[in-house]
C-alpha cells in the first residue's frame, strides 16, 4: 500500500479510484466490511483502491478541552489498513484550515481533483465539512454533480448495538477485552518501548518490564493476562497489572509486566514492546501488606498459566 501524507506528496494520481473516507480508528469489523467492498468495487472498475483518513485524529484539534485516547496510533492504524490489500492510503493533515473547509471544496479538491473518484463509499452516518455540514445525501448530491456515485452502508450490528470507533474505546476502557476483540476482530494491543531509570544494560535479567508512558487508550485499571513481544524477536507470556499499585501508598501509575517464561533478553530504553492484552483477572485493589500482594500474584500468574495451557491444547487439537 503506497501512503501519502499529503495532497501535495500524492503527486499526478491519475488513476480512477474508489474511496472510502474516515478516521478508521482500530480498522475494526464495521470498517473491514466497507473496506472489502471498496476493494471489491475497484477491480471490477479498474480503478485503485483509496482510504482517506486524517491524523491527527480530528478530535485531537476539535476538543481542546480533553484529549481522545486511540484504538490505533497513525503508524499502527496504516499497518492495519496496509494489511486489508488496499493500494493506497491519503493521510490529511487535520490543520485549523482543514476543519474550515466546505463539504463542497472537501469534495472537489480530495474526492474529484486529486483522487479522481468513481466511487465513495461510507457508512449512512457519515457526516463531512466544516461544522459536520453535509451528510450522506450531501455527499450523493455532490457526487451526482461531480460524477462519482455513492454507496452508504448500514451499521454492523453485533450482540444488539452498532460497532464503532466509539463504543469500543468505551469496552476497552471498561476492561472489557473478549467484547472489545469481537468488535475488533482481533486483541487488543499496544505497542511501546520499556521504562526509563530501570538501569537496563546489555542484558536484561530480571523477569519484570515496566512499559514507557503511553498517551493512548489502555484498558481499565486492573490485572491482566497478555503476551508481550520484545523487538519483533521473542514472544513472553505474561500477567500485567495496570494501575498505580495501592499497596505501596503513593501514586505510583505504571504497565508492569512479569513475565511468565522469562529468559535474560538484549534490552534498552529504545526497545520496541508489543503488549497484547488476552484477558482480565481481576480488578486493582489494595492489599493489607506486600505479602498478601505477593500471595495474591502467585494466585493470578496461576490463572494466566491454566489460560496459557488452554490456549495451547486447543491450538494443537485444532492443529
Amino acid at each position: 500500500m503506497k501512503i501519502a501524507r499529503s495532497l501535495a506528496e500524492l503527486g499526478s494520481f491519475n488513476s480512477p479510484s474508489v474511496v472510502t473516507v474516515g478516521n478508521f480508528d482500530g480498522v475494526h469489523c464495521g470498517h473491514r466490511r466497507v473496506i472489502a467492498s471498496v476493494l471489491e468495487r475497484s477491480r471490477a472498475l479498474n480503478a485503485q483502491a483509496v482510504a482517506v483518513t486524517f491524523d491527527p485524529h480530528p478530535a485531537h484539534v476539535l476538543r481542546t478541552d480533553s484529549r481522545l485516547p486511540l484504538i490505533t496510533p497513525i503508524a499502527e492504524k496504516l499497518e492495519l489498513l496496509a494489511a486489508t490489500g488496499l493500494d493506497l492510503a491519503l493521510v490529511l493533515p487535520f490543520t485549523e484550515e482543514l476543519r474550515r473547509w466546505t463539504a463542497r471544496h472537501f469534495a472537489e479538491r480530495v474526492l474529484h481533483d486529486a483522487l479522481h473518484a468513481v466511487e465513495v463509499h461510507e457508512g449512512e452516518t457519515f457526516r463531512f465539512g466544516h461544522r459536520a455540514e453535509a451528510d450522506i445525501d450531501g455527499l450523493s448530491e455532490l457526487g451526482r454533480e461531480l460524477g462519482f456515485a455513492v454507496r452508504a452502508y448500514i451499521p454492523r450490528i453485533a450482540r444488539g448495538a452498532a460497532i464503532s470507533s466509539s463504543r469500543i474505546r468505551a469496552l476497552i476502557a471498561a476492561g472489557n477485552l473478549h467484547q472489545a476483540r469481537a468488535l475488533l476482530g482481533r486483541s487488543f494491543a499496544i505497542r511501546s518501548t520499556p521504562a526509563a531509570g530501570r538501569g537496563y544494560g546489555t542484558r536484561y535479567t530480571v523477569p519484570t518490564i515496566n512499559l514507557a508512558p503511553y498517551a493512548e487508550l489502555l484498558p481499565a485499571h486492573g490485572v491482566y493476562i497478555t503476551t508481550l513481544n520484545i523487538a519483533g524477536e521473542r514472544l513472553f507470556r505474561g500477567v500485567t497489572n495496570i494501575g498505580n499499585r495501592p499497596t505501596f501508598g503513593a501514586d505510583s501509575f505504571a504497565v508492569e509486566t512479569h513475565l511468565l517464561d522469562f529468559e535474560p533478553i538484549s534490552l534498552n530504553q529504545s526497545t520496541p514492546l508489543e503488549m497484547t492484552f488476552l484477558q482480565r483477572l481481576r480488578p486493582e485493589r489494595r492489599f493489607d501488606s506486600p505479602e498478601a500482594l505477593r500471595s495474591q500474584i502467585g494466585l493470578d500468574v496461576k490463572h494466566a498459566l491454566r489460560y496459557f495451557a488452554l490456549a495451547d491444547a486447543l491450538h494443537a487439537r485444532l492443529d
